[in-house]
């Protein structure tokens, strides 16, 4: 891409996405959106890569959502005829590898809906979150309305959606949100090692594991408990005992070392 609004840099097995437009709140224009989709593809289809984080450039913004500006001459119609292959949360959502998400400042509406796809979120001291969906007039696409409820309860999600207030990083980590939040300059090495050490797991276990908590999560929990069992009574059929001490004493050596 020629203005270079998605760098991808690597460390070891640890992919770097970064949304890359400071000057604009790292808003997601049209060729953000193609391509943030684009650098998922691309990077679930790369087996050297085990992990993914995904932040943005700058200390302002991880991303201010949708690009208004562009909006506001294009119209809304312009965004909802895209292509589904543009769509930067379900790209991230059908990637198969952990995605953490590193918010180094606000995320704001589409942007929130791009912090919401990642497994994980870290934030800065800089990070705050806004749903302002209802302020501009226009209802969410991206799952926004129906995920939030889920991670912090329906009461605080109609909260922030019916008002369009800022949740700043402290009550967003003790509203379960943000797994954590940590100084400005010790974010993306955070996020950076925590997916180092995801991408030390078996990368088919990961997947598989990854999609057991997620389909699960999407079920009633009599449903979601029954798909444990049959999941697990198959995947387990198919390891050694010779397996499980081989593991036993890398996971033991693993923790005298934690």
């Amino acid at each position: 891409m020629s203005e270079d609004v998605v760098l991808v840099s690597h460390d070891g097995p640890v992919a770097i996405v970064t949304i890359n437009r400071p000057q604009a709140m790292n808003a997601l224009s049209r060729s953000v959106r193609a391509g943030l989709a684009a650098a998922f593809r691309a990077l679930e289809a790369d087996a050297a890569v085990k992990a993914i984080v995904l932040t943005g450039a700058g200390t302002r913004a991880f991303t201010a959502g949708l690009d208004l500006k562009e909006l506001g001459s294009e119209g809304l119609g312009a965004a909802n005829a895209e292509s589904p292959a543009d769509n930067p949360v379900k790209a991230i959502e059908q990637t198969g590898k952990p995605v953490i998400g590193a918010i180094n400042g606000v995320a704001i509406t589409g942007g929130f809906e791009v912090a919401l796809a990642c497994d994980v979120l870290i934030g800065s001291e800089n990070a705050r979150f806004a749903d302002t969906h209802a302020r501009v007039g226009i209802m969410p696409g991206w799952g926004l309305s129906q995920k939030l409820s889920r991670l912090i309860g329906p009461y605080r999600a109609r909260e922030l959606s019916l008002s369009g207030n800022f949740l700043d990083a402290a009550t967003a980590e003790r509203w379960g949100l943000l797994n954590r939040v940590v100084p400005a300059e010790q974010l993306l090495p955070a996020a950076i090692q925590l997916a180092h050490d995801m991408a030390g797991i078996a990368p088919g276990f990961s997947r598989a594991y990854k999609a057991l908590i997620n389909d699960g999560y999407a079920l009633p929990f009599r449903e979601a408990m029954a798909l444990e069992a049959t999941r697990s009574t198959a995947a387990n059929a198919k390891v050694s005992a010779a397996e499980v001490e081989a593991a036993r004493g890398a996971v033991q050596a693993r923790g005298r070392q934690q």
